[in-house]
């Protein structure tokens, strides 16, 4: 069976001796105090940074999911508004999390093959304060982005993130890439905390997240001090400096994630591919006699999550019919569950794997 469900998705095929491995090397058995946890930590960390391209001042931290990053950020750096630019049903989620802790925090929604540029971001920002003129935030506030819309395969540009963080130096920039991290290349200073879940572009099994923060945001958690809770940004950041996290981790994740990067080309160089790809993949539906792009504007398109729309009656049957020529699908969701499926774009599918379900796809008659 051949995955191109969009999370969990498929994972290297490497996956299977590296689990061998932490089986008779005891990772699975290993101390989260002892010196070769810290060690291999230190080591992850290292190379995460190296592949990714992240600048080497800026703090990697480990979490569950990137749902857990969602609580640890409305914790620990939220204290009075967020302010939440979304476009699909993550974005929302995130912002009703925050919302549930917080009810001062604002939204934005843009529709699907809406333009997501600067002037209509400040917009919002102006309008969301009740001002006219320049917005002028609240200087602690938090402003979200969702990179990559996994529900309905958008991507906010990487430009309005970059000029958003220009326009408004004071406040902290975080952005969900779950979708897209380890699959494109990120202008990381554009925002102070960035964070996904691996079980997509990094081609791992599910169980752990990656948060990458600017030093901006490590001293506004000092600032703030907020230490109530387990997850606690501060006394993440704290233990990290010790290679430690403050609870027991997924080692076998951490270990997983070391061993995958060390396998992983550049991130320059997956990012050149993933756009190849992406772009063949949208011209070819274009052409399709039965699926078509769901986003049609080319501008929020996104790179790792290609979603295609077709009638209801042709969605029933497809991917019952894709399962038993061997290859699992992304259903649709949300508002777009019943005439959408989404394919996953990531590094981990290969171009004989993406030219099999092509040959599917093309002799499919619904």
């Amino acid at each position: 069976m051949i995955c191109f469900n969009v999370g969990p998705s498929k994972v290297y095929p490497q996956i299977q001796g590296f689990l061998q491995d932490a089986y008779s090397q005891n990772v699975l058995s290993m101390p989260h105090r002892s010196q070769d946890f810290m060690d291999m930590v230190k080591k992850t960390i290292f190379l995460t940074k190296q592949k990714l391209n992240i600048p080497p001042q800026y703090t990697v931290l480990f979490a569950s999911s990137a749902t857990e990053c969602w609580e640890i950020l409305a914790q620990s750096l939220v204290t009075k508004k967020s302010y939440h630019i979304t476009s699909g049903a993550f974005g929302e989620k995130w912002y009703d999390y925050t919302h549930a802790i917080h009810r001062t925090v604002e939204k934005h929604s843009f529709e699907i093959n809406e333009n997501m540029n600067i002037t209509k971001v400040q917009t919002f920002f102006t309008f969301a304060e009740r001002r006219t003129g320049k917005a002028e935030l609240e200087e602690k506030a938090l402003i979200c982005f969702t990179h990559n819309e996994t529900s309905n395969g958008t991507q906010i540009p990487m430009s309005t993130i970059e000029e958003v963080h220009e326009m408004f130096p004071k406040q902290l920039i975080a952005v969900d890439a779950t979708s897209s991290m380890a699959g494109v290349n990120f202008s990381w200073k554009s925002a102070d905390i960035w964070y996904a879940s691996v079980q997509k572009c990094f081609g791992m099994p599910a169980g752990l997240s990656i948060m990458v923060l600017s030093p901006r945001a490590v001293a506004r958690a000092s600032e703030i001090g907020e230490k109530k809770h387990y997850n606690s940004l501060l006394k993440m950041c704290e233990n990290i400096e010790k290679y430690q996290t403050t609870h027991t981790p997924n080692v076998l994740g951490i270990y997983l994630l070391m061993r995958t990067l060390e396998i992983m080309p550049s991130i320059k160089e997956t990012d050149e591919i993933t756009k190849k790809r992406a772009k063949i993949w949208y011209q070819y539906f274009e052409k399709h006699h039965l699926f078509k792009p769901l986003v049609d504007l080319e501008a929020v398109r996104s790179d790792t999550v290609i979603a295609l729309k077709a009638p209801k009656e042709v969605i029933l049957t497809l991917k019952e019919r894709a399962k038993k020529a061997g290859f699992l699908l992304g259903s649709g969701y949300d508002r777009w569950k019943e005439n959408t499926f989404r394919i996953a774009n990531f590094p981990s599918i290969t171009d004989q794997e993406i030219g099999k379900l092509k040959e599917f796809l093309h002799k499919y008659e619904g």
